[in-house]
């Protein structure tokens, strides 16, 4: 089977290295020329919104996916013309949008926390009244990583806060004061079959992963995450990885984001569960059984953010996989990322350490 990729970084990468064991072939459309997926697979040149290089790409392959969620959902309506596209637009449009994302969180019965949107200085100010301080104020759109977001923990700062994001479409949303971060995982199949992998736990700094561990082993946080996957699965008839993001407090979980694809929290599957991510997504959209999901062992998946570290000292930690993806340095950049596994979480957590020992050596 040949499959076309919208997008050829580091997760379009890592989808095609779990799809070769399976004889799948790969292409990928991307306007940049020195990718991570480039180093895998052939490049379409071209911009996600050139219906030409589009359609290229779908000549050439069988079904198309895409890495990001920042496509032009135009660009799934160009390809869906001639080849299935996969995970379906209507997942990709609510993602996009973060007023449409909490408004379907709501209809679905999925807590989230409270929010209002703002699209002028008035807006602002009464929606900082009803909702108090502190709060985040967000753009609706391209936001990611902690970008887009500006936190108002005065009231004095609400006319700083419209300067740097006014303009664009936004949101406000009542800060959460949670315990810690967690993240659900699944797939469902073309034809139906769905499984999720264990919680994982999330550690964020100045906005971006910094480390997940897993397995969280918490049953009923579990079991209720899997709940509410599974009104999204349903909602959108959906086939490929589908993430959501909870903050956890006082044991509710209650929903950031979602993502209909894989995701950096779910690195940990490529040498911590029986079937990674990656190949799951593909086995889902291909029509595939899905694999097991089980994790195997207890892992930590560690970001390489800014400038890539030594590999040689990396390595001489026992348990430690890394992952380089051949992008050049430039700070706040995701350049790779380690994954250690071990038989206890203890032990797990001794190697995150030694890493992060290293690192900061």
């Amino acid at each position: 089977m040949k499959i076309g990729i919208i997008g050829a970084g580091q997760l379009g990468r890592m989808l095609a290295l779990a799809g070769y064991p399976l004889a799948m072939q790969f292409r990928f459309l991307d306007p940049g020329s020195d990718t991570p997926g480039g180093q895998v697979a052939p490049i379409e040149s071209g911009g996600f919104d050139d219906p030409a290089s589009l359609q290229r790409l779908a000549a050439a392959v069988d079904l198309i996916t895409y890495e990001f969620e920042n496509v032009p959902v135009e660009a799934l309506h160009t390809v869906t013309e001639s080849r299935p596209c996969l995970p379906p637009a209507e997942a990709l449009q609510a993602s996009q949008d973060r007023l449409a994302e909490k408004q379907l969180f709501l209809r679905l019965g999925i807590p989230t926390p409270a929010f209002r949107s703002v699209d002028t200085m008035a807006d602002l100010e009464r929606a900082v009244g009803e909702l108090g301080l502190p709060c985040v104020l967000k753009t609706r759109r391209l936001g990611y990583d902690g970008r887009g977001q500006f936190y108002l923990r005065k009231r004095s700062q609400v006319e700083e806060a419209w300067l740097a994001l006014g303009g664009d479409a936004l949101i406000l949303e009542a800060f959460v004061k949670f315990d810690d971060e967690v993240s659900i995982i699944g797939a469902r199949s073309t034809r139906g079959e769905t499984r999720c992998y264990p919680l994982a736990a999330n550690t964020h700094r100045n906005g971006i992963l910094r480390v997940t561990k897993a397995p969280l082993r918490r049953p009923a946080q579990q079991q209720r995450a899997e709940q509410y996957l599974a009104r999204l699965l349903d909602h959108f008839g959906y086939a490929g990885v589908l993430t959501i993001e909870f903050f956890v407090r006082r044991g509710q979980l209650i929903a950031n984001e979602m993502a209909p694809r894989v995701h950096n929290s779910g690195h940990w599957t490529i040498e911590g569960a029986a079937t990674s991510q990656f190949e799951n997504h593909l086995r889902a959209i291909a029509g595939l059984p899905l694999g097991d999901t089980r994790a195997r062992g207890h892992a930590a998946m560690l970001n390489l953010i800014g400038e890539m570290p030594d590999s040689a000292r990396l390595l001489s930690v026992n348990g430690v996989h890394l992952h380089d993806y051949g992008k050049q340095a430039r700070p706040g950049r995701k350049l790779g990322h380690c994954t250690i596994v071990a038989d206890t979480a203890a032990g797990r957590d001794a190697g995150l350490r030694k890493i992060t020992s290293l690192l900061a050596g």
